[in-house]
């Protein structure tokens, strides 16, 4: 089965404010307040020392449209249908089958762009990135994948007991602060992790013959959160 559509995402801008002492409550994009931040978890804090790492393979994304999509069956080829020889084996109904075989790392995937903030003082200055975009991430994967999008994420579920979701969205009106050296640049990009997992996907055809195995590597939404590193 392949995938090729892309998915949608609505972007705007992206607002940032550099406070080197009190600042006054982050406004949303109609002048209103904006909501009380949630992304100031310990491990949104982490400055890290280099831009979000992108998926090494050529993966395909998969529109909202397509997670629940089965399977098509192939047309048996020179191999003998159920019914057609007195006693033939019968496995009906044909079973598609996903069983993922490793977990990998979080991914960050961005909603709008990367912020930038310069501190050209020479003291700790206290950067603070407010996010004005909203966007969905789905599922990425790359490979044949012999069953549904939302039958693979149920199975990555079950096997290593994370909450991972067929698409997750990244809201506006999200704020981070964090301290930024002197002479440094914080960077800060807002959007959604994904794990990365490979499994092995296949086919049990109805009279008991089985398709190949093919390696899927995917990469599914597990939480949202800022990307934050420093240069």
């Amino acid at each position: 089965m392949e995938i090729s559509a892309r998915r949608t995402i609505f972007l705007s801008s992206t607002a940032l404010l550099l406070c080197t002492a009190l600042t006054s409550p982050a406004l949303a994009a109609d002048g209103s307040p904006a909501p009380s931040p949630s992304a100031s978890a310990a491990e949104d804090s982490v400055i890290n020392t280099a831009p979000p790492e992108e998926p090494e393979e050529n993966v395909t994304d998969v529109p909202d449209s397509a997670v629940d999509e089965p399977a098509v069956e192939p047309t048996y080829t020179g191999k003998p249908q159920p019914g057609n020889t007195p006693g033939a084996a019968d496995c009906s109904p044909t079973t598609f089958i996903y069983k993922p075989t490793s977990q990998g790392k979080q991914y960050h995937r961005g909603v709008g762009p990367a912020n930038s903030n310069h501190n050209d003082t020479s003291r700790t200055a206290r950067s603070t990135f407010t996010s004005e975009v909203t966007g969905e991430v789905g599922v990425s994967f790359t490979g044949e994948l012999e069953t549904s999008v939302s039958a693979m994420v149920t199975t990555i579920k079950t096997k290593y007991s994370v909450t991972v979701s067929t698409k997750l969205t990244a809201k506006l009106g999200n704020s981070i602060s964090v301290d930024t050296p002197p002479h440094k640049t914080t960077n800060a990009k807002y959007g959604v992790y994904r794990l990365k997992h490979t499994g092995q996907s296949w086919i049990v055809h109805a009279n008991c013959t089985s398709s190949p195995k093919h390696t899927v590597i995917s990469y599914t939404p597990y939480r949202v959160g800022w990307y934050l590193w420093e240069s």
